[in-house]
């Protein structure tokens, strides 16, 4: 999720915690001298921002990663985000999660997932002059990231929200100041995890904000999607460049705002890349809004409690839903299959997830958790149905009204009612 975007709205208090701003500092003054013009300085291109960390790049090793990007996606069965913690504003544990261990690692494979999404901020423990990220940090990624390999688990690490340095500057004034940061990053980020095997991934961003089509007009959005398609092919340089074993690395590149109808119209194809066969594309899917998002009725619509055929309500008509039912999931999936992975490229979805309503109770509480359980099987089913691999999006907050489904202090599944609906997804034909 987008967390300056979304997480300071109120609803996202069920689905995400904690908000980040922007800081800013505040230009001196300048006395002007009339008698001797100063000469300008040329600007610094931005490739010259930050030193290059590509300091010891080492021959390309095709050692444990035999598989492609095709066959890495069909053995993912189901993933899960370990959400609102590496990605956290102020630390790991700033947003009320527990370090994550070794026993959580294991706890989300015993439940049956067998991959990782892992949320990543870089920017808050970097050095904003050298853009050198804290060696104590990178070290603990890598700790985290050992955990899942040492389980036998994929695991995708990414540039999340992380301040929206990237996320919020897709436009051409940013663009070479972004790619610089962007390669700095990838160069120390991918130097650091090069001696892991296929198990790890990376993933260039998280969900890049370029407009759509309903607030931005066509030609504005084109010029967006190219700075996006700019940072991501900066990112598969700059790992490719570090050489070892991420010469033959699988990457993930994110279409537009991570969304299916921006992805299929304006990003059909993939960066340019030294390997074939090692790309995978992302996106994410909330829809539709008013069940699994909004908290609050607009003059636009109102809020949906229920979703699916099976579960309208008779007695509470205005919450059930009036678009986003099972034929647009079926659309929007379809969609992919046929631009993506029907050409051979496979597709994340990386994060989905409907909120737990609190504020109802009785019969309407009890129709909008089967609607939630449905929903979830739904998208699972259809996803996989249409060769998309789901990772479903969970938070770890320290309460049983947040809809996550491991308490990540006791390791305990918390929310069986999830998980099994998330398994039905997996079984179901």
């Amino acid at each position: 999720m987008n967390a300056l975007s979304m997480l300071c709205a109120p609803l996202l208090a069920v689905l995400l915690a904690g908000c980040g701003s922007g800081g800013g500092t505040a230009s001196p003054a300048v006395t002007p001298v009339a008698a001797t013009p100063v000469p300008v300085p040329a600007p610094v291109p931005a490739a010259s921002l930050y030193p290059s960390y590509n300091t010891n790049p080492i021959p390309a090793d095709m050692t444990g990663m035999s598989h492609n990007a095709q066959q890495i996606a069909s053995s993912i069965r189901i993933g899960f985000n370990i959400g609102n913690t590496m990605e956290a504003i102020g630390s790991e544990t700033a947003w009320g999660n527990p370090l994550i261990t070794n026993d959580l690692i294991k706890a989300v494979k015993k439940a049956g997932f067998n991959a990782i999404r892992l949320p990543v901020a870089w920017d808050q423990y970097a050095d904003q002059k050298t853009g050198q990220i804290s060696a104590t940090w990178l070290a603990r990624v890598k700790q985290v990231v050992q955990y899942c390999v040492d389980n036998d688990m994929v695991v995708l690490v990414n540039i999340h929200w992380d301040g929206g340095w990237l996320e919020k500057n897709i436009t051409p004034a940013k663009k070479d100041a972004v790619n610089a940061k962007q390669k700095a990053y990838w160069e120390q980020i991918a130097t650091t995890l090069r001696d892991f095997d296929e198990h790890v991934m990376f993933a260039s961003a998280n969900e890049p904000a370029t407009g759509n089509e309903q607030n931005t007009d066509v030609p504005t959005l084109k010029a967006a999607v190219d700075v996006l398609k700019s940072y991501h092919q900066t990112f598969v340089d700059a790992v490719r460049s570090t050489g070892g074993r991420n010469a033959y690395r699988v990457l993930v590149v994110q279409g537009p705002e991570t969304n299916i109808d921006l992805m299929v119209k304006y990003m059909p194809t993939l960066p340019t890349d030294k390997v074939a066969g090692r790309m995978m594309t992302e996106i994410h899917f909330y829809a539709p809004f008013n069940f699994v998002l909004m908290e609050k009725d607009e003059s636009w619509g109102k809020q949906a409690y229920y979703w699916g055929a099976p579960n309208h309500s008779t007695t509470d008509t205005d919450r059930n839903p009036t678009w986003g039912e099972e034929d647009y999931v079926n659309a929007q999936f379809a969609s992919l299959k046929t631009a993506f992975v029907d050409k051979g490229i496979p597709v994340l979805l990386g994060e989905f997830a409907a909120q737990r309503r609190t504020n109802l109770t009785g019969d309407a509480l009890a129709l909008h958790l089967k609607s939630r359980n449905y929903y979830h099987s739904y998208v699972v089913r259809k996803a996989r149905a249409n060769g998309v691999q789901p990772f479903f999006w969970d938070i770890g907050a320290p309460d049983d009204q947040s809809g996550s489904i491991f308490d990540r202090r006791t390791y305990q599944v918390r929310g069986q009612a999830t998980l099994d609906a998330l398994m039905a997804g997996m079984t179901a034909q």
